[in-house]
C-alpha cells in the first residue's frame, strides 16, 4: 500500500504541477491516501501523534511533503523534530527524513543563527543516538529553487533515499518508518534540553596530536633565547594557496620539539559562525547530566598551560623560567573560510588582556569559572578527563575550576589565509590585533632555490612583554626611549587624521615593542622596523574607492602617505635593508630586502588608478 502511493506521487509529480492546483488528484493523494498509508502503520504505538501531507497552499509546492509529529515536541512542522518524508522537486525520488522545522527559528534568530542552531541538534542528537548515524545518510539534495525547499536540506539530521526507479518493498518501507519513529520516540525525554538551544554548531572533533613525516632536528629545544620575539601572539600568514603557510607554521613549532607535541592544526569550517566552534560548548542531552563538549583548541591550550607552569598557588601559576618554556603553535587552516569577527570573537577580546608585569602574566579567562560551577561532580571529572589533567595535575585543575582558563603566555596562534572569492575579507578590528604577513612578500617562493635554499625564516618565539615603560628601551640603541618611533607614528597619523584609517594607542604601543623585539641598533635597522609595521599593521588596513580615499586626481590619501615615507624611510625607501625575518643558512651575514612598503604602496596607487579603487590584498 505505502510503495503504491509513494510511486503514484513520484510518477505524477512533474506532470501534476504543469495542470491547475485546484481540485487536482494529486493534492488528495498526497494529503489522504498516502497519510492514511502512514497512520496505518504507526498507529498501534503512535496513536497520539499528527500525520500531514502537503502538496502545496494555494499552489503547487516545490517538495510535497509529509510529516509525523509529536504533540510533545512539536504541533508544527515550522519548529521541533520530526520524521517527514520529503519528495525531490524533479520527482527522481523520496527521501525518509529525520528533519527540524526551521521557519520559526529562523524568525526569532535570523538565517544564519537558526543554520548554526540546526546543525548543534542535528550533531547533539546524533551524540543522544547513536545508531543513528549508520541508520541513514546525514545529507540530502532536494533539486529544490526555493529558500523553504533547501531549508529541509539543512535541516536534515538524518535520511534514507528512495529512487523513483527503484522503491523497495512495502515491508521495507515499513520496517524503515518503524525504526525511524523508534528513534524518535527516544529524543522525547532529552527534546526540552535540546530546544533551549538558541545558537551555535558544535565543534567538529579530531584529534590534537596529529603525526607528519618532518624531518628530526639535531637538538630537542631551541632555547628561546634564540628566537626572535613576536610583537604579538596572533599572526595572519596571507596568500596565494601553495606558498606553504601551514607548513611554515608547522615548521617553526619544530624548531622547539621535534615531536611537535607543542603543535596544533585546526582546518576552519565555513559553518563557524560563533566562539563555542572553537572553543567548546555545554551539552545538555543524556541522562547523566551536563557535559562540556571539548575541542582541540581548549586541550591545546591546556597542554600549553601544563609546559609553562611551574607550580600553582591559590590564585596564580608560577611560571617556569621563560627562555625554558616552547611555544605552542595554534594553525588555523584557512582561517577566513568562515567570519573571524564572529567565531574567533572571544579570542580577540581576551587577548587584549593579556599583562605582562615583570616574568609574572595575567590574563582573563577564556573558559570562564561559571562553566566549572554548572557541571556537577560528574560532569567536572569527565571534562578533567577530556582536557588530559591527571592526579599529579590536581592544582592546575583546582586553579582552573576557581579561576577559569585563560590564553596561556606561550601560545601562538597563527591563521593561514588565502584572500579569494571564496573568502571572508577581515576587518580593522582583527587586523588590528594581529600581525600580519603578506606570505609572499616576506617568505617569497623562488623557484631557482627549490632544490638549494640559502636562506630560511628565523626562529620566532612569544612575546614577553604586553606594554612597555620608557626605561625599557634603554637598550635600543637606534632609539633608546621611542622618541623618534612616536615622531614617525605621528607624521603618518597627520595624513590618516579624521579618516577610518587613524591609528590609535594600540598601535604605538605594538610599534614599541617591535622596537624591543628586534632591538634595532642604527637607522638603517631603525627604518626596517618602520618598514615591516607598515606592512604588518597600517597598510593592511587601507582599503577604499576614491571618494573614501580622497582621490582628487592629482593626488590621494595614498600619494601624500607616500610623501611621507619617502622622507621618514629616506635611507632605505629606494635601496635595500636587512630582512628582519629571514637569514642566510650558509653565512652570518644580514639577508638585504627591498623596501617592502615601497613596493606595495606603489602597487596600491596604481590599482586605485586604473580601478578607481585599491586594497592591500590582490
Amino acid at each position: 500500500m505505502l510503495r503504491e502511493v509513494l510511486q503514484g506521487i513520484l510518477d505524477g509529480w512533474l506532470e501534476a504541477t504543469n495542470q491547475s492546483f485546484s481540485g487536482h488528484p494529486m493534492g488528495s493523494l498526497v494529503r489522504q491516501r498516502f497519510a492514511d498509508s502512514v497512520k496505518e502503520i504507526i498507529s498501534t504505538d503512535y496513536s497520539s501523534f499528527k500525520i500531514k501531507g502537503s502538496a502545496g497552499a494555494g499552489g503547487w509546492a516545490n517538495v510535497p511533503w509529509l510529516s509525523i509529529t509529536n504533540p510533545l515536541i512539536t504541533t508544527s512542522t515550522q519548529d521541533g523534530v520530526y520524521p517527514v518524508y520529503l519528495f525531490k522537486a524533479d520527482g527522481s525520488g523520496v527521501y525518509l527524513s529525520f528533519n527540524q522545522g526551521t521557519t520559526k527559528p529562523q524568525e526569532k534568530l535570523g538565517a544564519v543563527k537558526a543554520r548554526a542552531r540546526a546543525d548543534r541538534i542535528s550533531r547533539d542528537i546524533q551524540t543522544l543516538l547513536p545508531d543513528l548515524a549508520v541508520w541513514g545518510e546525514p545529507t540530502i539534495g532536494l533539486n529544490s529553487t526555493t529558500s523553504l525547499g533547501r531549508s529541509y536540506e539543512y535541516g536534515n539530521i538524518i535520511a534514507r533515499y528512495y529512487p523513483a526507479n527503484d522503491l523497495p518493498s512495502d515491508q521495507q518501507l515499513e520496517q524503515d518508518l518503524l525504526e525511524l519513529m523508534a528513534f524518535y520516540k527516544d529524543v522525547e525525554p532529552a527534546w526540552k534540553e535540546l530546544s533551549i538551544y538558541e545558537e551555535l554548531p558544535v565543534y567538529e572533533e579530531s584529534s590534537v596530536d596529529k603525526e607528519f613525516a618532518v624531518k628530526p632536528m639535531p637538538e630537542e629545544v631551541t632555547s628561546t633565547l634564540d628566537a626572535v620575539q613576536l610583537p604579538k601572539p596572533f599572526m595572519l600568514l596571507a596568500g596565494i594557496s601553495g606558498t606553504g603557510k601551514t607548513r611554515f607554521v608547522r615548521q617553526q613549532a619544530s624548531q622547539h620539539s621535534s615531536d611537535l607535541s607543542n603543535y596544533c592544526l585546526v582546518p576552519v569550517r565555513p559553518d563557524w559562525h560563533e566562539p563555542s566552534d572553537l572553543l567548546g560548548y555545554i551539552s545538555r542531552l543524556g541522562k547523566q547530566g551536563l557535559r562540556f563538549i571539548v575541542s582541540d583548541l581548549l586541550r591545546f591550550i591546556v597542554k600549553a598551560w601544563r609546559e609553562a607552569a611551574r607550580d600553582v598557588s591559590s590564585d596564580r601559576i608560577n611560571l617556569k623560567p621563560l627562555n625554558q618554556i616552547k611555544p605552542y603553535w595554534l594553525c588555523l587552516d584557512e582561517m577566513n573560510l568562515a567570519p573571524v569577527e564572529q567565531y574567533f570573537a572571544d579570542y580577540l577580546s581576551v587577548l587584549e588582556t593579556r599583562e605582562w608585569k615583570g616574568e609574572c602574566y595575567d590574563c582573563d579567562p577564556l573558559l570562564k569559572p561559571i562553566v566549572f560551577e554548572e557541571l556537577d561532580e560528574n560532569g567536572r571529572q569527565a571534562l578533567r578527563q577530556s582536557l588530559g589533567l591527571n592526579e599529579a595535575d590536581s592544582e592546575l585543575w583546582n586553579f582552573f575550576c576557581q579561576q577559569g582558563i585563560a590564553i596561556p603566555p606561550n601560545m601562538l596562534v597563527a591563521g593561514t589565509v588565502n584572500m579569494d572569492e571564496t573568502t571572508h575579507g577581515f576587518s580593522r578590528k582583527v587586523i588590528d590585533r594581529a600581525f600580519t604577513v603578506d606570505f609572499g612578500e616576506f617568505y617569497p617562493n623562488d623557484f631557482q632555490q627549490y632544490f638549494s635554499p640559502v636562506s630560511c625564516a628565523k626562529t620566532l618565539t612569544f612575546s614577553q612583554q604586553s606594554s612597555l615603560i620608557q626605561e625599557q628601551l634603554s637598550a635600543v640603541k637606534a632609539d633608546t626611549d621611542g622618541s623618534r618611533s612616536i615622531l614617525f607614528l605621528e607624521a603618518i597619523n597627520k595624513v590618516l587624521k579624521s579618516t577610518p584609517y587613524e591609528l590609535a594607542y594600540r598601535a604605538l604601543n605594538e610599534l614599541l615593542l617591535s622596537l624591543l623585539c628586534f632591538s634595532p641598533a642604527n637607522d638603517i635597522e631603525l627604518q626596517s622596523v618602520w618598514d615591516d609595521f607598515l606592512m604588518t599593521k597600517i597598510l593592511p588596513r587601507i582599503e577604499g574607492d576614491a571618494d573614501k580615499l580622497l582621490d582628487t586626481g592629482d593626488s590621494s590619501l595614498l600619494t601624500m602617505l607616500q610623501n611621507v615615507l619617502c622622507e621618514q624611510l629616506g635611507d632605505i625607501w629606494d635601496t635595500t635593508r636587512p630582512d628582519l625575518l629571514r637569514e642566510s643558512i650558509n653565512s652570518d651575514e644580514d639577508l638585504w630586502v627591498s623596501c617592502r612598503s615601497q613596493k606595495k604602496l606603489s602597487w596600491m596607487i596604481r590599482q586605485l588608478e586604473t580601478n578607481g579603487f585599491t586594497a592591500f590584498w590582490p
